[in-house]
């Protein structure tokens, strides 16, 4: 059992919902954050309560990850408390990896440099697309110009480490747009790139109106064509393929998300989060006043997580989801001192045939089970799926 040195914070404010999304949010409309300063700080407040309230496991924090939402939207000052409220409940340590998402449109050069102050030092700029078409077809709020916008300023104040995400699979979308759209990308220079196929949830408007790979959303073989040709552009570019969905420079991998992935501990706080400790992994109410709710019975528990705690195959098999999404993937011998060697005879089995198929690469000497990129990446869930069934 690791110690969690790493917070998730969600940051749940939105002017609009994008047609794809099934996040826990709520809609502010196009005057946010303005007209709603009350609703954003009451909600602060609970946040900066469930922190307070939440027992300390001893270890500073290394990794802060503001997510949303649109944690752009957060006017200063709450920004700043909910900082000071982490480094006085568990200490951030001087080299932090301290993270924010933010949407082109959502802020200008004096809040980037506020944020710098405050010691935010890696920013995630959400574009999506680089088509003012597609950009208007999935309900985004910003439009191209938005985004060239968004990049100068971050140069202008020097943030060396921000990275660009990038959506493909998405209605009327071709391959020469996405293939644009990681051209564009590059020559903006971002340290890391992470390049999502779109899902479809049942309950977004999206999920609700299209059938996977029916039109207007593009082909299982199209998609699978965008995958690979971000691997091909990308690498090529001097991108590292170090995650089924994340590319980065030397150096700039995103360090909070390799928390999650070597499936290491973590503290999560606010609605919907997510949090790994103790052996116990839970989510919180996805709706505000639920979430509201459950702080106040956190409060009466002394912080006490009333939650089941994962069993050991539940464990193994969330080491093996999470660490095969890895281009270096999992080692066995580590397996195998955690779970013992019939689990690693269960996994060795099932695996023959696709080492054959090039989806699997396995080294005996370091005992390095990793998938190929991008053909086993691509059939990652095919994988996990046999070996799974051969441990249950």
């Amino acid at each position: 059992m690791t110690f969690p040195n790493s917070a998730y914070l969600h940051i749940p404010f939105c002017r609009r919902r994008c047609f794809y999304c099934d996040f826990p949010i709520t809609v502010l409309g196009d005057n946010a954050p303005n007209n709603y300063l009350s609703v954003i700080e009451y909600y602060v407040n609970i946040l900066l309560e469930e922190i307070k309230i939440t027992v300390n496991l001893g270890h500073s924090l290394k990794t802060i990850f503001f997510g949303g939402g649109t944690p752009s939207l957060l006017p200063i000052p709450f920004l700043e408390k909910i900082l000071q409220a982490l480094d006085q409940k568990f200490g951030i340590d001087q080299n932090c990896e301290i993270s924010l998402e933010i949407d082109p449109g959502t802020f200008n050069k004096k809040q980037l440099q506020s944020y710098q102050k405050l010691g935010v030092n890696r920013v995630s700029l959400g574009v999506q697309a680089f088509q003012d078409e597609l950009l208007e077809k999935i309900g985004r709020n910003h439009r191209l110009n938005d985004i060239f916008n968004a990049v100068e300023m971050i140069n202008q104040v020097n943030f060396t480490n921000f990275s660009l995400d990038l959506i493909s699979g998405l209605p009327d979308q071709t391959l020469t747009q996405w293939e644009f759209s990681l051209q564009t990308a590059i020559k903006l220079q971002p340290k890391h790139l992470s390049c999502y196929d779109l899902v479809l949830e049942e309950v977004t408007p999206f999920g609700k109106q299209y059938q996977p790979g029916k039109n207007p959303l593009p082909e299982d073989k199209i998609t699978a064509k965008m995958y690979c040709l971000a691997q091909e552009i990308l690498t090529s570019a001097g991108y590292n393929h170090y995650e089924i969905s994340n590319y980065a420079k030397p150096d700039y991998q995103c360090k909070h998300n390799r928390v999650y992935w070597e499936n290491k501990c973590y503290y999560g706080f606010g609605m919907g989060a997510a949090s790994y400790t103790n052996n116990i992994r839970f989510t919180r109410p996805r709706t505000r006043q639920k979430y509201y709710d459950w702080v106040k019975l956190l409060k009466q528990s002394n912080g006490i997580i009333n939650e089941p705690e994962l069993s050991e195959k539940d464990h193994l098999l969330e080491t093996l989801m999470l660490g095969l999404r890895l281009k270096e993937g999992v080692n066995l011998m580590v397996i195998k001192e955690k779970f013992g060697q019939e689990k690693v005879n269960n996994i060795l089995d099932p695996i023959k045939a696709f080492i054959q198929q090039n989806l699997i690469e396995y080294n005996k000497e370091s005992q390095q089970l990793s998938l190929t990129d991008p053909q086993g990446f691509l059939f990652s869930n095919t994988v996990l799926a046999e070996i799974f069934n051969q441990l249950s």
